[in-house]
């Protein structure tokens, strides 16, 4: 990255050029993605694959303006604050399932920023932490995300737990980007993978979070969901534009039913 994709980056975020590459400017540059860049699967649902490389990921969130998932939020993410003069190194996560059994190694994608000591950067998850978390210890740290904590799994792992339910593993060992192309090519394609079952666009507010579940509006403001269906895909469409800032001819679920659409009988 140079000196001007830096700066368009964080013209992106919202960010005043950073100071220093200390706790502080991580925790806001932090919240600010969250904040500015969305949790989205719309490339996946159109059809349009995304390589797994940092030169993509970076023109995607900065001259596009869109959002991505785990992989392209926090691969970009990475590579800005290295710019800046973080110490990062990119870490795999198994989130788990809800009957607390972790998946697949690669499924999720986390960063590790060493200051006075390890910190989890994790700007790819939806609805989770707000600022950077300790990873040299157990104790409760509190976050407008909830009440996280950071726990040994053994072999050097680490399980993430958010309000008492454990949210992902992280993995002791550096990984590469290229690590994670077989998970990223599989929830691109996959009808099991959750990345592509249903439209999905999340952004978090300073008073909650705002999310897009296919034709539902979902707003947590001040502790309180109100949920809105949407009546047509001009109103999806509008939603997408008016509240993050992303322009559509077609919403990702129509296109995606279009794609799939059968439209001769076949022949016996």
């Amino acid at each position: 990255m140079d000196q001007r994709m830096m700066r368009a980056y964080l013209d992106r975020i919202g960010a005043p050029a950073p100071r220093a590459a200390d706790l502080d400017t991580l925790r806001e540059l932090h919240q600010r993605h969250l904040y500015h860049v969305p949790w989205e699967n719309i490339y996946t649902r159109l059809g349009t694959p995304v390589t797994l490389d940092e030169d993509v990921f970076l023109d995607k969130l900065v001259r596009l303006r869109r959002g991505g998932g785990c992989y392209e939020l926090n691969g970009a993410f990475a590579a800005l604050l290295r710019e800046i003069g973080y110490d990062v190194t990119l870490l795999a996560a198994a989130v788990f399932e809800e009957d607390g059994t972790p998946v697949f190694p690669l499924d999720h994608l986390v960063l590790r920023v060493e200051l006075d000591g390890p910190w989890l950067v994790d700007v790819g998850f939806g609805q989770f932490n707000v600022f950077p978390l300790r990873m040299d210890t157990d104790e409760p740290q509190r976050d407008p995300g909830g009440e996280f904590r950071v726990v040994e799994a053994g072999h050097g792992d680490l399980d993430v737990y958010c309000d008492g339910s454990p949210r992902y593993r992280v993995e002791a060992h550096p990984r590469r980007l290229r690590d994670f192309v077989p998970s990223w090519d599989w929830h691109q394609v996959s009808p099991e993978s959750f990345w592509n079952a249903m439209d999905l666009c999340s952004l978090s507010t300073p008073d909650g979070r705002v999310t897009l579940h296919g034709n539902r509006l979902i707003t947590t403001s001040g502790g309180r969901t109100t949920e809105v269906t949407l009546e047509d895909e001009q109103a999806v469409v509008a939603a997408y534009r008016d509240i993050f800032g992303i322009d559509l001819d077609r919403s990702p679920g129509a296109c995606y039913a279009e794609r799939f659409a059968t439209t001769e009988p076949l022949n016996a």
